[in-house]
């Protein structure tokens, strides 16, 4: 029996979605490409697959062939990629029927996230060839610093613990990655990982996301469709970024919660599932109770054990450790054959803040793996802000003397990632797309500590 394809409809010519084809073809050998909606209908009325991804840098243009899909590929999922995501296209996508909308470039594990949405079943890689991330659970976490062997050893306390956890970082710290080892490591291994990225989601779609629709509960609703904790039956779900949770989603989140029941949008059948909760935020939660922003009693529900994810700064121990993993990695990726990195490298890195955290650190090496013209990695194939000079390369401030009465730690790493962003932002004329890169961080987490440290252009408040 011949696999059925993926069919991967490419909008734009842009690396990105080259670097999309080259991830799916590790998941789909069969994996059929084409580069028109032209040829899409062409191939559709030949052939069937399983999913449809729409790679595209905005769904706009292209909104009326959502509708053609419904007829030509109604038995196919549909996946949408945007390399300029909007809240807007994200609506118009999934109240069409896409089972997924996703920011590009795109995660692999927001990817396997979405295919496994849509029910897609991945072919095994060939004979003797290992999958590309075979590692799960607390083996895919590297580091061996103390602060990381105490994450690992919390872990393994509490991976078969049935109780919820909340995963506390920064961006770009691995919270996720510690979800999935707590998963993978307990009980619930062999069941589904199903990631909700709560910030990613708007509001108004956040619900259908959570708790699956009926057919004809709203306009373009053509179809039931199972919600997140459904499809998490006898595994885990992962509430990424909690914090932006709307009030009245939090209240229907207390009562699944508590009773592990609930209905999909539209319908009067209770539906009972079999999950774990594990949440994860980047914010204060105390901060944001205080503030009105979230609720107590879910507060207190979802901080049953926290587990915080330290950033990079506190873990410099592990930084060759992680150089050394993701050379290796881009080697392999980019058909390159990096043979080591200087230590003057290394010694830089050790003085950097990274306020990107690891994150930050995955995308230079790759930058410098692809852009290298030896097989060792030197300082010259740094970025600019780790030279003298450069955007954030001073290490973080230190104080001759730390004071008797001591000093509030947070406060002081707020406002010298406060100076970090106002100075990209000065950088770069106020555009938030080249100040989020040249930061290293998503847009969507930018903008949001703009509004946390109440940054405005001098423009915009005149």
């Amino acid at each position: 029996m011949t696999h059925n394809p993926l069919l991967l409809l490419l909008l734009d010519a842009s690396g990105r979605s080259s670097e999309l084809v080259k991830a799916l073809q590790k998941k789909d050998p069969a994996l059929a490409v084409v580069r028109s909606e032209a040829e899409a209908r062409r191939w559709l009325e030949q052939n069937q697959c399983q999913a449809i991804l729409l790679a595209v840098s905005s769904l706009q243009p292209h909104e009326a062939f959502l509708a053609v899909l419904q007829d030509t590929a109604a038995s196919a999922a549909v996946i949408v990629a945007a390399s300029e995501p909007s809240v807007n296209d994200a609506v118009v996508a999934l109240q069409a029927g896409a089972v997924d909308y996703l920011e590009a470039p795109v995660s692999d594990s927001r990817l396997d996230g979405a295919l496994e949405k849509a029910g897609v079943s991945l072919q095994s890689p060939p004979a003797g060839q290992s999958p590309a991330k075979s590692e799960k659970g607390c083996a895919a976490i590297i580091g061996n610093s103390s602060v990381m062997r105490r994450v690992f050893s919390l872990i393994k306390k509490v991976c078969d613990a049935e109780t919820t956890v909340l995963v506390r970082g920064e961006s770009g710290t691995g919270k996720e990655l510690i979800a999935q080892a707590l998963h993978y490591e307990g009980i619930r291994g062999s069941g589904p990982f199903v990631p909700v990225n709560c910030g990613a989601i708007p509001g108004e779609l956040l619900e259908s996301e959570l708790f699956g629709h009926e057919k004809g509960a709203f306009t373009h609703a053509i179809r039931t469709r199972l919600g997140r904790f459904e499809l998490a039956n006898g595994g885990t779900v992962f509430l990424d970024e909690i914090s932006e949770m709307s009030p009245m989603l939090q209240v229907k989140l207390l009562r699944v919660l508590q009773e592990k029941e609930f209905e999909r949008i539209g319908g009067t059948k209770t539906i009972s599932s079999d999950f774990r909760v594990i949440a994860a935020t980047n914010r204060n939660l105390e901060e944001e109770v205080q503030a009105g922003r979230f609720r107590e009693d879910l507060y207190y529900r979802l901080n049953v054990i926290p587990i915080d994810a330290p950033p990079l700064r506190e873990r410099v121990q592990d930084i060759p450790l992680l150089v050394e993993h993701f050379v290796a990695r881009f080697n392999r990726l980019r058909k390159k054959k990096i043979k080591g990195v200087a230590d003057e490298v290394l010694v830089r890195f050790t003085h950097y803040a990274w306020p990107g955290n690891v994150r930050e650190l995955e995308n230079m090496l790759e930058r410098m793996v692809i852009l290298a013209n030896t097989d060792v990695l030197s300082v010259a194939d740094l970025p600019e802000r780790l030279l003298e000079g450069g955007v954030g390369s001073a290490p973080v401030e230190r104080f001759e003397e730390l004071p008797e009465q001591g000093f509030f730690l947070n406060d002081v790493l707020g406002e010298f990632e406060k100076r970090l962003i106002l100075q990209a932002l000065e950088q770069t004329g106020w555009v938030k797309n080249r100040a989020a890169k040249l930061l290293n961080v998503n847009r969507t987490t930018l903008i949001e500590k703009m509004k946390r440290f109440k940054l405005v252009s001098s423009s915009a408040e005149a």
